[in-house]
């Protein structure tokens, strides 16, 4: 950094801000850049993160990589970090708990500076150890009660409540759901969402029109293999893009058409969606704005560890596609 300075003419402290991922004057950036071309400079992390304790590194933990939702917020959440000069390690946990407590050990041992998850395990036991540590962790589509983090979360019971009311409005009253696994947090507000927006319609939401099955494709399939033999049913909403995808599967092997035989709303994923014929009406979430804030989160608690938590609750929206059949009188 010396050898920078005096090729420079710059301060040490403007150097050190480019090199930590602050704020430098364009001119000065270039300057810095060019010198370091022709010194052949290279950051030595590991000397840098024993003196700053600090490795410049965040660990994300995510239940599936094949899962287009984590996969979108993972790509939004390295862009930001990198901009500001932070590297990522993600690990996949299979939906797997024990799996997840064992990247939570791996990511410790890697000296992160702390933790982004979308957690599998339920009360959140695993996250434990490094919050003793003083780490931060920012949860992602999840809360857990008692968890001292912050966290991104849409409102998944309005977003579950709007597509039952858009199934509703069109004339349907019969409305089967396919719900995510017990337990979990989103899965719990949506099927609340479905709930409400029946009973406030007037109309009581029966068992039998209710199943629950895991976020996958296999588990959509047989989901709406098993309502599709509720044959009072016309409609039916799929709260996540996996299981949607499953339906539209079941629904194919079935013989039965969409809308005309029975209509569909489902969750994420607007390419499948319009790939679909006829095109889907989705829930689609933000995203890039649950990526943007993760990242913010966890900067922020970087800069300032005695701030206070916050809970970033997001809207979703409704995008109308043809697989809603009309139905009133």
């Amino acid at each position: 950094m010396k050898d920078i300075a005096q090729k420079t003419g710059l301060g040490l402290a403007t150097i050190s801000s480019y090199f930590n991922g602050g704020n430098v004057r364009e001119k000065n950036r270039l300057a810095i850049e060019q010198a370091i071309e022709e010194l052949h400079f290279e950051v030595n992390e590991v000397a840098r993160g024993l003196k700053t304790k600090r490795t410049k590194t965040i660990g994300i933990i995510i239940p599936e990589l094949s899962n287009i939702f984590c996969t979108a917020i993972i790509t939004v959440i390295e862009d930001v970090l990198r901009c500001h000069g932070y590297a990522t390690i993600v690990c996949d946990c299979r939906t797997n708990s024990a799996l997840e407590s064992e990247a939570v050990e791996f990511l410790l041992r890697k000296m992160v500076d702390g933790i982004i998850n979308i957690p599998v395990t339920p009360d959140g036991s695993h996250l434990l150890p490094v919050l003793k540590k003083g780490k931060p962790v920012v949860l992602v589509d999840r809360i857990i009660n008692g968890l001292e983090c912050d966290t991104v979360v849409v409102d998944n019971t309005n977003a579950a409540k709007q597509a039952v009311s858009e199934l509703i409005h069109a004339g349907h009253q019969n409305i089967g759901m396919l719900a995510g696994p017990h337990e979990m947090f989103t899965a719990e507000e949506r099927l609340l969402g479905y709930r409400l927006a029946l009973m406030e319609n007037g109309i009581i939401p029966k068992e039998e029109w209710i199943v629950c099955g895991h976020y996958t494709m296999e588990g959509g399939r047989q989901g709406a293999t098993a309502l599709l033999k509720q044959h009072e049913l016309t409609a039916m909403f799929v709260s996540n893009y996996e299981m949607t995808v499953g339906a539209v599967i079941a629904l194919n092997q079935s013989g039965k058409q969409i809308p005309q035989d029975i209509s569909l709303i489902g969750f994420d994923n607007q390419d499948f969606a319009h790939a679909v014929k006829p095109t889907l009406t989705i829930v689609t979430q933000p995203t890039t704005e649950i990526g943007e804030q993760a990242a913010r989160l966890i900067l922020a608690r970087l800069n300032e560890a005695d701030r206070p938590f916050e809970s970033i609750r997001l809207q979703t929206e409704m995008m109308i596609g043809q697989s809603v059949k009309i139905c009133r009188q």
